[in-house]
């Protein structure tokens, strides 16, 4: 569900940006996303980019996390685009101080209230993610 008048999801306080994106996580480039636990920045999708997080390695279509790099807390803010901490499990917008987890985007400390937004995606099992909203 979309409110066509500020073109945001009522899930969230992000303006809408369609996205559709295809990698191969055999690929060297993203040679992280071969274990659990490795994660990825991805600059070209979304509003401030993508965070990409590998959860399990069952070769099955939930293996991968997609998350949205914009603050639910400052969505206006292209500064306060979220970073992935040297625990490798907290994610943290950097002006505001806010932290969610890298698992599911779930809140951990506010400001912030809302969980970052999940993107759908789909592992093929083999060698293809595709990334959608």
């Amino acid at each position: 569900m979309y409110c066509k008048k500020k073109n945001r999801n009522i899930e969230d306080n992000i303006a809408y940006q369609t996205v559709n994106v295809t990698i191969y996580p055999n690929d060297p480039l993203y040679f992280k996303l071969q274990t659990v636990g490795g994660w990825v920045y991805y600059d070209n999708a979304g509003i401030n980019g993508l965070i990409i997080y590998r959860k399990t390695t069952t070769n099955s279509p939930g293996d991968f996390v997609a998350l949205e790099r914009t603050s639910t807390y400052l969505p206006d803010d292209p500064q306060a685009r979220v970073k992935v901490q040297a625990d490798n499990f907290t994610l943290k917008d950097t002006i505001s101080g806010s932290k969610w987890q890298i698992f599911d985007g779930a809140v951990m400390s506010g400001p912030a209230t809302q969980n970052l937004r999940l993107y759908n995606a789909a592992f093929d099992g083999i060698n293809t993610l595709t990334i959608r909203n």
